[in-house]
């Protein structure tokens, strides 16, 4: 019996539960990117569907690929993706919105008030037996903030929600206003910010938000000033962050995403006022089981009759997706 050629490529690194669910799809191949690139791969020319994580996904990649016809990205961010490259080769490419929106919400709530209330320095503050000499400084407090949304899709409007029962008066920026949007609207990052003193940035990666948030955004906030991170790293300028928050033009920073992940600058490991996260605003055994199932149901549809579950914007607008 002849087998059926590979038409799926997982990427690694990937979990578990993304090998398993594309090779229950059919004959499915694993490898690295740099594998890919070094030719090392036999079987690459029917692989119709490429399942990735994490990893960056380019022409260079789509070369060796030349009967790809879909990139599932795990995650509602695909900024590794050359959407552009993917478009102009008729190449589909899908993400997985919606199923991380509350568990990106919830933990963003929960490092916004880490920082405020210098949760992770009280810790530190009683292990290092300290609390026998003294108590432990004041913080400031949540309540009576002026927070900014910088970032209102999905994920932004869903913090905003929960933020409503906590006291706090809101406002937001983004591409254009919103009309299910009830809160004062700031047309750019520093405007938003010089109108609060706390910015919450869930902007997605790409060039229009590069280093978006810099130095004039960061003074405008003030020296009360928190400024949360849960978007993309590169959107924020982290030598003049480390900067503002070593002299005080800003109070804090909560950060779970870094420009060149997984380093973590020392100017920022240094601060005792930076509260710094790996990437885990979405990593629980629940959240990351769906999002892996959505990249294989994205897959089995495809293949099967070449829909696109949740295309991104560009494959919407780019490709006839059926």
């Amino acid at each position: 019996m002849i087998s059926k050629p590979a038409e799926i490529l997982v990427l690694t690194p990937a979990s578990e539960a993304l090998i398993k669910g594309c090779a229950r799809l059919g004959p499915c191949l694993r490898a690295t990117r740099a594998e890919v690139l070094a030719g090392r791969v036999e079987g690459l020319a029917a692989v119709r569907a490429v399942a990735a994580w994490d990893v960056v996904v380019d022409g260079a990649l789509f070369e060796r690929l030349p009967a790809l016809e879909l990139v599932a990205n795990q995650g509602v961010g695909y900024d590794k993706v050359d959407v552009a490259a993917a478009t102009a080769r008729g190449i589909a490419v899908t993400h997985t919105p919606d199923v991380l929106t509350d568990e990106v919400a919830d933990f963003t709530l929960g490092l916004l008030i880490m920082t405020i209330r210098r949760l992770g320095e009280a810790e530190r503050f009683l292990r290092a037996g300290r609390w026998e000499a003294g108590p432990f400084p004041l913080s400031h407090t949540l309540r009576g903030r002026r927070v900014g949304i910088l970032g209102t899709g999905r994920i932004g409007k869903a913090v905003a929600t929960r933020l409503e029962g906590f006291g706090v008066s809101l406002a937001y920026s983004g591409r254009r206003p919103q009309p299910d949007l009830a809160y004062p609207y700031f047309p750019d990052a520093r405007q938003l910010a010089g109108a609060v003193d706390t910015l919450i940035s869930i902007l997605p990666g790409g060039a229009e938000t590069r280093r978006l948030v810099d130095a004039e955004v960061l003074a405008a906030l003030g020296a009360d000033g928190v400024f949360v991170n849960v978007g993309r790293g590169s959107t924020v300028d982290e030598a003049a962050l480390a900067t503002a928050l070593r002299t005080g033009v800003i109070a804090a920073a909560g950060l779970d995403v870094f420009e060149h992940e997984p380093h973590v600058g020392p100017e920022l490991l240094e601060l005792e006022n930076a509260v710094l996260m790996p990437h885990v605003a979405s990593a629980t055994v629940h959240t990351r089981a769906a999002m892996s199932k959505l990249v294989v149901d994205n897959i089995a549809v495809w293949l099967a009759d070449g829909r696109a579950l949740t295309p991104t914007p560009e494959t919407r607008a780019g490709l006839p997706v059926r």
